[in-house]
């Protein structure tokens, strides 16, 4: 029987990790107000682009500068107090020297002074909280991001307790996953040269992010947050990534894959997928024996290679493996072994093998 075979490859094979992600902003800001009131005006587009400081919503202000104003007359009575209490004190000290006028008389203008300074001291205070609070009704983006869809309308009565909208820095982006111990522990071996700090050595590992629609994002990552401890129910820890986002492409809520190469085994056994086969729970590759007959070879599998698979044990680098007419071969049946073409998509690795 003629047989297609490929010689077992001894590469060095990147093992790579995949998780799913959830995209978040890299800040989120919920917009709530510092003053009570009826919303009168929104001065931004649902949706766009919004720049630190600049004006969301407008709060009538009628209320707040009818305070201001109280607070400026009461701060103008307490400096007219102030005044006259200063006045007084001139004129009597050289009296109270003089012993033209009772001692204790100068002594209580002196606590009219200082009582009347401590009253604009306060009444200064309102003005500036007066000021503080009429500003306020000017709500503003405390970040550079995109603004989202306002959640109250014009003429509806707000709170401080109200949330008006949210604003998310999305350049760069933030994509959280969760890994197992054992791939953290394999990722802080690989970022660490001398420091094993998954976060400092982050620039040694590039993150790849595939989108739902199976594209994969031009951009690179690198990780930016790890949590403080293991989840003990999923047996995971959390990971934040951050990736490039110009032009704000990418969006909070959406999914995608991340990918990082995790290890790299040296000098590793690779054959293809198609030359494995499963009988009774064990997995058998068909390799060519000296005499051109079939040997049964019992292997350890271990991580997939692109269209290959890297073997762990039971095979040798550089045995003759049968691809084909696999159902048809047992041990020791002769063949007739033809160097098989390669297959279209394979991975270098395999096409190599393949010549």
């Amino acid at each position: 029987m003629k047989v297609a075979v490929v010689k077992a490859q001894q590469a060095d094979v990147p093992v790579t990790g995949e998780w799913v992600g959830t995209l978040d902003g890299y800040v989120n800001a919920q917009i709530q107000p510092q003053a009570n009131g009826y919303l009168i005006r929104q001065d931004y587009r649902e949706g766009s682009q919004v720049q630190q400081g600049q004006v969301l919503f407008e709060i009538d202000p009628r209320p707040f500068e009818a305070a201001l104003q109280q607070a400026q007359g009461q701060l103008g009575q307490a400096q007219a107090q102030l005044a006259l209490a200063q006045i007084n004190v001139n004129r009597d000290t050289p009296l109270a020297e003089a012993r033209a006028i009772a001692r204790s008389q100068l002594d209580n203008e002196i606590q009219q002074k200082a009582q009347a300074e401590a009253a604009v001291t306060t009444a200064e205070a309102a003005v500036a909280t007066a000021k503080l609070n009429l500003g306020f009704t000017q709500v503003r983006s405390l970040i550079t991001g995109v603004a989202g869809q306002a959640t109250t309308q014009v003429g509806n009565l707000v709170s401080t307790q109200s949330v008006l909208t949210s604003v998310s820095q999305l350049d760069p982006i933030k994509v959280y996953f969760s890994i197992s111990d054992s791939e953290y522990l394999a990722l802080t071996r690989r970022a660490g040269a001398g420091s094993n700090d998954l976060l400092h050595g982050a620039s040694k590992i590039p993150l790849t992010l595939t989108l739902s629609n199976g594209e994969v994002y031009p951009h690179e990552g690198r990780v930016v947050f790890v949590d403080r401890q293991l989840n003990s129910q999923t047996g995971a820890i959390r990971v934040a990534a951050s990736f490039p986002n110009p032009g704000n492409i990418l969006r909070p809520g959406q999914f995608g894959r991340v990918r990082a190469e995790t290890q790299t085994i040296h000098d590793a056994v690779v054959i293809p997928q198609i030359a494995v086969t499963e009988f009774q729970g064990q997995q058998q590759v068909y390799t060519v024996a000296a005499n051109n007959t079939v040997h049964v070879n019992t292997v350890k599998l271990g991580p997939q290679y692109g269209d290959n698979w890297v073997v762990e044990g039971g095979l040798p680098g550089g045995a003759l493996v049968i691809v084909d007419n696999l159902q048809k071969l047992r041990e020791g049946a002769p063949i007739s072994p033809q160097p098989s073409e390669p297959r279209a998509g394979a991975s270098p690795t395999a096409q190599q093998a393949g010549r």
